[in-house]
């Protein structure tokens, strides 16, 4: 089974062939362009590096969030075409988990977290199970010093994980001995990890809706909150 896999949450952009036996390519770039600019470059690379047709794929995975509105919106557009193109079973995949996947060691809790702005991260705990990572926490926003001083009270080796890791936490906080930021090279996205999640979920069956997968934000978009500022008469009854 050969899946192709996208991740567009973040400012990385990353893109991967790969079935259950071997990652057959992959391309993971932090650059000043736009996914709207690369993601389909890429993808057509991809696919040519790996020696593998759009036709012969058995399916599709996309990263669905938390993370950029506009990068997991332009990642998941991209995802629904070829899906709907060419027929092939589409499965999302949350990005928190994707990030998560890079630390596949039981008796560690895991701690992803993704930028959220103004202070806060997007952020869920995980742990590995009998070789399954399980999620220990519904995925939420809060303040990172809230993360962080959670995560100092776990009883449980953590790893830290994430974009806002490499921003604000590594080289900036004092952290207890039992909990540990990831390596730099692992505190990004990775399609294999979405493509190899993606593949779990094909081979139990599941997949989603192509027209009725939605990003999964957690929170509105800040443009959405000024808009309502400004116009309150036209703001949704609670």
């Amino acid at each position: 089974m050969s899946i192709l896999a996208i991740d567009t949450a973040t400012q990385v952009s990353s893109v991967a062939v790969a079935s259950r036996e071997k990652l057959a390519a992959e391309l993971t770039l932090q650059a000043r362009l736009t996914h709207s600019e690369t993601l389909l470059p890429h993808i057509e690379q991809v696919l040519q590096m790996a020696g593998v047709e759009k036709a012969a794929l058995d399916g599709i995975a996309v990263s669905i969030g938390p993370g950029s509105f506009t990068g997991l919106r332009i990642g998941l557009a991209a995802a629904k075409a070829m899906a709907y193109a060419l027929a092939k079973p589409l499965v999302g995949v949350s990005t928190l988990a994707a990030l998560a996947a890079h630390f596949p060691v039981p008796g560690v809790r895991i701690v992803a977290m993704l930028d959220a702005q103004k202070g806060n991260a997007y952020y869920e705990p995980f742990v590995w199970e009998q070789g399954a990572l399980v999620s220990r926490q519904t995925a939420a926003v809060a303040p990172l010093a809230d993360i962080i001083a959670a995560c100092s009270q776990s009883t449980m080796p953590v790893v830290l994980t994430g974009d806002i890791v490499a921003k604000r936490v590594r080289d900036k906080m004092t952290l207890p001995a039992h909990v540990q930021v990831a390596p730099a090279q692992q505190l990004m996205p990775r399609a294999a990890n979405v493509a190899m999640l993606g593949l779990a979920r094909l081979e139990r069956g599941e997949a989603d809706n192509v027209m009725a997968l939605e990003p999964c934000y957690i929170r509105r978009s800040e443009a959405e909150v000024l808009w309502e500022k400004r116009h309150p008469e036209a703001a949704p009854c609670n």
